[in-house]
């Protein structure tokens, strides 16, 4: 009695991994380009969730519960709306507000120096800030200090006005020609997420805006802080508050709603880019058919004396499906990694939290099997139906 052939998953493997080494320059770029379409989703997916994680972050560190007021429009037609000079005032007054401080923006100019034209000002707006600006935002100083009582011309510069301007505190403050006379930096504002106008702007006090620049007292925006539990009660009522005549010709936002938006906007991308990674996925799955095919026609020879020792055609086809199946495996584990490795490149250089999404490492793995898997089935199933006298005759 002839012996039954027997062809056991641990035989299947080795056999994969033995004709994969013996064509090693084609099996590595055939899992190149398995690796690239993985490692474009993995990236994809980790980015977009390390820059969620950093907008969550940034809300739990700076809070929700921050509205915005600024003038509306004009429903007259005639000249722009402005706040009037006793709305934060009266916004103080109202139940479960915290905090509230304003900022005036000027018609001044702010350089480096008085001998450069007017016009050099590299984005930088003048604003007058409430004593009280820096805590009622959460805010932090990246050098210095705060802005202090008194009629010394001092001004503290946000984050992107000190980078344009060219102002480094490390060695000591600094002057800058605003208006028509020096102001000495002697502060630098950290980044601002829920108040981006105060990135690139430059910050003088009340008092000293008063006398030296003709400020009138007018807010142009007014922050408010409320008891978190009761913003929803809070909102409804601060446009009349702050205009009780004109109402309508204020308006109030939410900037952490701005926040929010950005994250759905990522998502949308995080879609798009998605699909391109599944692009070249498939280009990698076209790859492996086209390349196992080909094995298939060089290892005729190899397919008819195996068949004459007794292998079936399920052990052919097996054979050449995880010899498929194995190449997408290795390149998938390669562009999970290659993907990780991007992901935390980009998050850390950006200053976010690296978010590894354990199931987006997973599947980036099994999408890869499952792509090697369908890919190897007909050039698998094409051995499987070569006789063995005709898989040995010669091409």
């Amino acid at each position: 009695m002839i012996p039954r052939s027997v062809f056991t998953p641990a035989d299947a493997l080795i056999t994969a991994v033995v004709g994969m080494l013996a064509r090693r320059g084609r099996a590595l770029l055939t899992a190149l380009g398995i690796a690239i379409g993985i490692a474009a989703m993995v990236a994809v997916v980790g980015i977009s969730a390390s820059s969620k994680a950093n907008v969550l972050s940034v809300l739990d560190q700076l809070g929700t519960n921050y509205l915005t007021v600024t003038p509306g429009q004009s429903l007259s037609g005639g000249d722009e709306p402005e706040l009037p000079v006793a709305a934060p005032g009266r916004l103080s007054l109202v139940d479960s507000v915290q905090a509230v401080a304003a900022t005036a923006q000027l018609n001044e100019t702010v350089r480096r120096s008085d001998v450069l034209p007017a016009t050099n000002t590299k984005g930088t707006v003048v604003l007058v800030a409430s004593p009280n600006l820096l805590t009622t935002l959460n805010g932090d100083l990246a050098q210095g200090h705060w802005l202090t009582a008194g009629a010394q011309p001092t001004v503290v510069l946000g984050a992107t006005a000190a980078l344009r301007q060219g102002v480094d505190l490390t060695g000591g403050p600094q002057l800058v020609w605003l208006g028509d006379q020096w102001f000495t930096v002697v502060g630098v504002l950290a980044p601002m997420p829920l108040a981006p106008e105060l990135d690139g702007s430059a910050l003088v006090s009340e008092q000293v805006a008063a006398d030296a620049l003709g400020y009138g007292g007018s807010p142009t925006t007014i922050y408010v802080r409320t008891d978190p539990s009761r913003i929803d009660d809070v909102l409804p009522v601060v446009a009349a508050t702050a205009n009780p005549q004109n109402p309508v010709e204020v308006e109030v936002t939410r900037p952490s709603d701005a926040l929010m938006a950005r994250a759905v906007t990522d998502t949308a991308f995080t879609t798009l880019l998605l699909g391109l990674g599944g692009v070249a996925l498939l280009v990698g799955g076209v790859g492996i058919a086209n390349v196992m095919v080909i094995s298939v026609l060089e290892r005729r020879t190899e397919i008819g004396v195996r068949r004459a020792l007794g292998a079936t055609r399920r052990h052919i086809r097996t054979q050449f499906l995880v010899e498929a199946v194995a190449q997408a495996g290795a390149g998938g584990l390669a562009g999970v990694l290659l993907g990780a490795l991007v992901t935390t490149g980009y998050a850390l250089g950006m200053g976010w939290p690296v978010d590894l999404p354990l199931a987006g490492l997973a599947g980036g793995v099994v999408a890869a099997l499952v792509v090697g898997g369908a890919a190897g089935l007909y050039p698998a199933s094409r051995a499987a139906r070569l006789q063995p006298a005709e898989a040995v005759r010669s091409p």
